[in-house]
């Protein structure tokens, strides 16, 4: 089991100051109490995903191959994020917000993976894609599977072996990603993204991976410092991709 070592690093004033942002907006914007958790608000954009697809298809009558396999991809996602969160829910989205930083999560963040779907399904954007379309949903519905499984597997194995032992993960999906939940999110979304071909989602996602999600694993990593064998593990890990970054 991990001991807790004395010296930890210092948090960076950059990460310190986007996240007092974030936990603003969304856990306490508008103020007064805080009524829901914030899975509920996730999860119901999660669950509405497939119909809200499913709606635009019917509304555009866009019955193209295209429409359906983003239907099947991010739809299936929302779902498989239901079922994930039924049998290991993450500890960080049972905080309770206020109706205003429920808001602003939503239609903040949340609301615009949904706008991705409308500019295909909708035929505000005609992909060009760069491969055959035969060829490119392949590699897309492959990045999408791939990375749920990353996601998955990484965060079953924190949540069950947490409750057993406390301390830093060092095997597993964790042997040589420090962050592998972000990375099969990240595959995920950038499979969405790359079925669009717009810049409007690469837009989105930037303002997501760099003002949350590296936020995030920066102050993770500031965390898990604190234990004895990180230096090691560090030495001999990479954040995201094994010997690229």
């Amino acid at each position: 089991m991990s001991q807790i070592h004395n010296s930890v690093s210092p948090a960076p004033t950059w990460a310190l100051f986007l996240r007092k942002i974030t936990n603003h907006l969304t856990i306490d914007f508008l103020g007064g109490p805080r009524l829901w958790k914030f899975s509920w608000v996730i999860n119901f954009q999660k669950a509405g995903t497939f119909f809200f697809l499913g709606f635009l298809i019917w509304y555009y009558q866009n019955t193209s191959t295209a429409a359906w396999v983003y239907l099947a991809m991010h739809g299936s996602y929302g779902l498989v994020w239901l079922i994930k969160d039924m049998a290991f829910p993450d500890p960080n989205w049972q905080t309770k917000i206020t109706i205003g930083g429920g808001l602003v999560a939503f239609f903040g963040v949340l609301f615009w993976y949904w706008v991705f779907g409308w500019l295909l399904i909708s035929g505000t954007v005609q992909p060009d894609y760069p491969l055959p379309e035969y060829a490119w949903y392949c590699l897309c519905i492959s990045l999408c599977i791939i990375g749920s499984v990353i996601m998955i597997a990484a965060d079953a194995q924190k949540y069950f072996t947490l409750r057993i032992q406390k301390g830093l993960i060092t095997d597993g999906v964790h042997k040589y990603i420090r962050h592998p939940n972000y990375l099969g999110e990240m595959m995920i979304y950038g499979s969405f993204a790359m079925m669009v071909w717009h810049w409007l989602p690469v837009l989105v996602l930037a303002y997501i991976w760099l003002g949350v999600f590296a936020v995030n694993m920066t102050l993770k990593e500031t965390s898990m410092s604190r234990y004895p064998e990180w230096a090691a593990y560090k030495k001999r890990s990479w954040w995201l991709i094994p010997y690229i970054f």
